[in-house]
């Protein structure tokens, strides 16, 4: 692959992108999607298109924010990331802002085609993506909660389906999820972060409860949900121990990375309560995708 390719692509984060058509997908299951697809086949057409239309929004929308991340952080990576594209030249820093421009201009405009509360979400959803990139990732508690909100938005992106939102308060599930990655992070580069560590591990704790407790009928879903939350459980704490334990940043980095693809485990739970377990089954096949990518590119 010519070089300059390979670098676009590397900045897209590919092994992330799956994270995002997750969210849209369990999103999507929440808003009651599948039921009524089943239920009255004349809606699958339209239904399916607006999935798919909703999916590549997020996958664009997602990767260009991260692609304006690296614009941003052009100077600090220089110092901290220089194996990054830009940095080593693989990209212009022209170019990346253009590429990472017209991904969120194409998240947005994708998301107008299902209807237009899709597309105003969508355009929060990039606005608050370029608050995080310029701005609150400098800051302690606003850096993190911006990036949980985004999240948020992604999962609402999902439940706007039918152009209304129902149970928009799941969406708090993602924000305290990617609030406590977002906290590990802080030591991702210098290490010595054993407070946010244990912040962490209380906040992955809280997330589990809440899914539990929101599950519409746990007792007919625990089947398939229970696995699928051992695995959840297993993924993020497994390398929040370790790095605990040992907190040196290549533990906190492993830490971070398992968090960012265990997303697609999380919102498969949520897919399992409400949709079963066949369906949860279809998000869960994402994740590995994800660990493949992880191999080739990297996920922070």
């Amino acid at each position: 692959m010519n070089i300059e390719l390979l670098g676009y692509a590397k900045l897209t984060r590919p092994a992330n992108l799956p994270t995002a058509m997750a969210d849209i997908m369990a999103g999507s299951s929440i808003s009651g999607l599948t039921f009524l697809m089943i239920s009255d086949t004349s809606l699958n057409g339209p239904a399916y298109l607006n999935l798919i239309l909703l999916i590549f929004s997020s996958v664009f929308l997602y990767g260009g924010g991260v692609v304006l991340n690296d614009v941003f952080d052009f100077k600090i990576d220089q110092i901290e990331r220089p194996e990054r594209p830009i940095p080593k030249g693989e990209v212009s820093l022209k170019g990346a802002a253009l590429f990472g421009c017209g991904l969120l201009l194409s998240g947005v405009f994708l998301s107008f085609f299902v209807n237009h509360l899709s597309g105003i979400i969508a355009v929060i959803l990039a606005l608050t993506i370029l608050l995080y990139d310029s701005y609150s990732k400098k800051y302690q508690f606003l850096g993190p909660l911006n990036m949980g909100l985004c999240r948020a938005l992604n999962l609402i992106l999902g439940m706007s389906v039918f152009g209304e939102i129902f149970h928009w308060m799941y969406a708090v599930i993602p924000l305290l999820y990617i609030f406590a990655i977002t906290l590990i992070s802080r030591g991702e580069v210098y290490g010595q972060n054993k407070k946010h560590i244990i912040w962490a591990g209380l906040i992955y704790a809280m997330v589990i409860f809440i899914v539990l407790m929101i599950i519409p009928d746990i007792r007919t879903q625990w089947i398939g949900l229970f696995p699928i939350m051992g695995l959840f459980i297993f993924l993020i704490y497994s390398p929040l121990i370790r790095a605990y334990r040992v907190n040196s940043p290549d533990n906190i980095k492993k830490a971070v990375v398992s968090g960012v693809l265990s997303i697609i485990v999380l919102d498969a739970s949520l897919t399992v309560g409400f949709d079963g377990w066949q369906f949860g089954l279809i998000v869960l096949l994402l994740l590995p995708l994800s660990f493949i990518l992880a191999k080739i590119f990297a996920v922070t």
